[in-house]
């Protein structure tokens, strides 16, 4: 990415955190709640919590990068869309954490283990109550866009998208978690989870509802932007299963090791299961869907797979997916506005080189 575009992402995260922050200012004071409550403003205040503490706001990028493949004009739409987008998000995060039981998000604690400090002698309370935040995250999501100055028919077909897109991240989750009790899933399994739990509703519906802002019929293109959508996806969660093995915790904002710890059937641990046999394979099965094992545990597992090449040919097969969907998108050169196209171009590779 040139210095020119980096410039141009850095200003869509900085106008979003302020917008983001706005909004949470004021949804106190909207969010019809009775006055005696004292759990719903702490529920809400977990969900900004959570929410503030995001990272690039990439799905924010691509929407504002959407609507300029048509117009370099402002386009009205695009706050509402970007509120939508994070607040499903948020959505996501909050009960991924409950499912993968994870301490902490974004550096921070995750709703869940917050809501276990906060009512440590009533289990159920904290679950459901996590169950909750996270519910009321896909309620303001969808709220965000009704709630938009945009003509009637594109508020409609920007609802329909981002329902569509959540809908979608749900049969995600759902066969995610099917996925683990395949005894060797292969790729298409492993692609076809990536693109239903993450592409759908981080790279496609961002850039359906940017088009829909611009005036564009996104429609038209189903097809080739679900490809490009689909590519993309895969190489994020490649490069997500890539640093959970291999990546800084520190760097991160959370434990690496937990797709081991959980007996996930990743992209890492599917590429290193095929890659070890024998004692090597041993030391990784036992350590696999061990909630117990240990930091040394993890480090053994890593080494092992540096040195069978794992990493290698996780990097390899990222590119490989990149490459194709800068392809698509430089397709879209007749049709669109060159500047916004070539960001699409870059991306992938911009995106699979962050891994690395």
């Amino acid at each position: 990415m040139t210095e020119q575009v980096l410039h141009r992402v850095a200003g869509y995260e900085q106008w979003f955190n302020t917008l983001f922050e706005q909004y949470f200012d004021t949804l106190g004071v909207r969010l019809d709640a009775p006055s005696f409550s004292r759990f719903t403003p702490e529920c809400l205040a977990l969900v900004r919590d959570l929410s503030l503490r995001g990272g690039k706001r990439m799905r924010v990028v691509l929407l504002h990068e959407a609507a300029r493949l048509v117009t370099a004009e402002p386009v009205e739409g695009l706050d509402a869309a970007a509120l939508s987008i994070e607040l499903l998000q948020t959505h996501g995060l909050v009960h991924d954490d409950l499912i993968d039981d994870s301490p902490t998000r974004r550096g921070g604690p995750s709703t869940y283990y917050a809501y276990r400090d906060r009512f440590p002698h009533h289990p159920r309370t904290a679950l459901g109550l996590s169950v909750l935040a996270g519910d009321l995250a896909l309620a303001l999501s969808l709220r965000a866009l009704l709630d938009a100055k945009v003509p009637v028919a594109m508020r409609q077909a920007m609802v329909e998208v981002q329902t569509r897109a959540a809908a979608d991240t749900f049969v995600g989750q759902i066969v995610d978690m099917e996925r683990d009790f395949m005894t060797a899933p292969d790729d298409d399994v492993l692609h076809c989870v990536a693109d239903y739990k993450s592409a759908r509703y981080s790279v496609l519906a961002p850039m359906q509802l940017g088009l829909l802002a611009a005036g564009e019929q996104p429609a038209l293109f189903e097809r080739e932007l679900r490809r490009y959508a689909r590519l993309v996806g895969i190489c994020g969660q490649m490069r997500d299963d890539y640093l959970d093995l291999f990546g800084d915790a520190a760097v991160m904002g959370k434990p690496t090791g937990g797709d081991i710890r959980d007996g996930k059937h990743s992209y890492a641990v599917s590429a290193l299961l095929s890659a070890v046999s024998g004692a090597e394979r041993a030391v990784v099965e036992a350590a696999l869907g061990d909630p117990s094992r240990t930091p040394e545990t993890v480090t053994a597992v890593r080494e092992i797979a540096e040195a069978r090449g794992v990493a290698v040919t996780m990097q390899e097969a990222m590119r490989r997916h990149a490459e194709r969907a800068s392809a698509v998108a430089a397709g879209w050169r007749p049709r669109w506005r060159e500047e916004a196209v070539t960001f699409f171009e870059r991306l992938p590779q911009w995106s699979v080189e962050r891994a690395m």
